[in-house]
């Protein structure tokens, strides 16, 4: 297989090093997301798929790197994380789980027309407000990451989970 682009091996700028103060706010917002997640009740695996999703539709390989390790380090299969970008096709996600990725989907692609009712009304069937809340702002944050990992043309392959306690 011939590429007609190189990989990238350096990141474009260091968005971090140079606006630290965002950096650092991005972070907060991400720890608070996760909080409102634990608070909910939303499952930190059901979140990674969450993200998952979300950097496939968007394209960002650093974000999948870093989503796809963290979901193995979590316990995930490898054949879901192989088969999420076609997860309505499969019979390997529970409806909890397709009802995120709906939702997510809709989150990342609202120019294709907002979050329809109907993907609003699946979720609350099987979530709670706080819980429905929690999966948007998962959805959101990730999207705000992919962006930025994109824009900085952030390089896959380094990062690596925190051990688990």
């Amino acid at each position: 297989m011939t590429r007609t682009t190189p990989a990238r091996t350096t990141a474009r700028l260091d968005l971090k090093g140079l606006a630290p103060e965002v950096s650092a706010a991005m972070g907060e917002l991400h720890r608070a997301a996760v909080r409102a997640a634990q608070a909910a009740g939303v499952e930190p695996e059901l979140l990674e798929l969450v993200r998952i999703r979300a950097s496939q539709l968007n394209g960002c390989a650093f974000c999948l790197d870093m989503h796809t390790k963290d979901a193995r380090a979590q316990g995930e299969t490898e054949q879901r994380i192989h088969t999420l970008g076609a997860w309505r096709e499969t019979p390997f996600f529970t409806q909890r789980e397709r009802a995120a990725l709906a939702l997510a989907e809709a989150v990342t692609s609202v120019q294709d027309g907002q979050v329809p009712d109907e993907v609003y009304a699946a979720a609350r069937e099987v979530f709670d407000e706080p819980q429905v809340t929690a999966v948007i702002w998962a959805a959101v944050v990730i999207n705000a990451y992919n962006r930025t990992a994109i824009s900085a043309r952030m390089v896959p392959g380094a990062y690596q989970p925190a051990p688990r306690s």
